[in-house]
């Protein structure tokens, strides 16, 4: 039998203990905005801004339901059409004022949709993802290493598996570029079972803090100016594209009757976007693309 409640308690946790490291490193404290969705469900958002080290973080806990998913959700699933739903996750996005820092992002989610007198249908997503302006080979391979082992307990097909996933899915194709440097993703995962899933749902959740909090606590006393600031606010400009064009949270967060703000939290607080720009030669900010935005395999 599928129990939603023990999802449900693990998410708020999780939330919860994430916020405390951070509000730890950072020195500020969150605020906590609780929220209620007229067709059903709600959620708590808990966002940090003009930080110490972060100038955006957002950890976000949703849970909505309804009678029936909207038509524009059912497209690809035509088996859901008619069933009431369940769906619940945490979001974490983290957008550091040091340039030398970089955006990360942490999703896992729930999804459970039921008929009378039918099998439910359910599944599991999530991943993490790291999103540098100026890289550093050690970063990006602690961040793998950390991510293959939230997953090699369960079975150690499933970190290239979910790391060529990653790649794949966060790439903006009108830019034809990575949106970083990668991490893993998985989505509509059911299988073996639902304990296993859930398992490893909880395993990825658990080791996003020890994949991202060595990397701040290391580059965020490296100085930076101008140029730096300048560079960070036009890369995130990709983050903002990928986001309203391709991702998926947000696009059903809209589609279902979501809470706007709290969808939309992801976005960092300062962007840039220039005409037809490109580094100098032989630079920092050329290295970006020349090295790490590149669909490498880390470990």
């Amino acid at each position: 039998m599928i129990e939603v409640g023990p999802v449900k308690e693990f998410f708020i946790s999780l939330q919860d203990n994430i916020v405390q490291e951070i509000e730890g490193l950072d020195g500020k404290h969150f605020i906590t905005d609780k929220w209620d969705r007229e067709s059903g469900g709600g959620g708590i958002s808990r966002v940090l801004e003009n930080g110490n080290l972060f100038e955006r973080a957002g950890v976000n806990f949703s849970h909505v339901y309804g009678d029936q998913l909207p038509q524009s959700a059912t497209t690809a699933r035509p088996e859901l059409a008619g069933r009431s739903f369940e769906a619940m996750g945490v979001s974490v996005v983290l957008h550091p004022n040091n340039p030398y820092v970089p955006t990360v992002h942490m999703n896992v989610r729930f999804f459970f949709a039921a008929r009378k007198s039918e099998e439910p249908v359910w599944w599991f997503g999530g991943g993490m993802d790291l999103t540098p302006y100026y890289g550093f080979d050690e970063d990006c391979v602690h961040f793998h290493e950390t991510c293959r082992a939230s997953l090699d307990p369960f079975d150690k097909a499933l970190y290239p598996k979910f790391k060529k996933w990653c790649d794949s899915y966060f790439y903006l194709k009108h830019r034809k570029e990575p949106r970083g440097v990668g991490g893993i993703f998985f989505d509509d995962i059911s299988t073996p079972d639902f304990n296993t899933c859930f398992a490893m749902t909880r395993s990825v959740g658990k080791h996003f803090l020890a994949g991202y909090m060595p990397i701040v606590e290391k580059r965020q006393g490296i100085p930076f100016g101008d140029k730096e600031k300048d560079f960070q606010a036009y890369r995130r400009g990709r983050y903002v594209e990928f986001n309203l064009v391709f991702d998926r949270g947000t696009l059903f967060g809209l589609q279902s009757g979501g809470r706007t703000e709290s969808i939309l939290m992801s976005m960092p607080p300062n962007v840039k976007w220039r005409y037809n720009w490109s580094p100098d030669n032989s630079s920092a900010e050329e290295a970006l693309y020349e090295r790490y935005l590149i669909g490498k395999d880390w470990v």
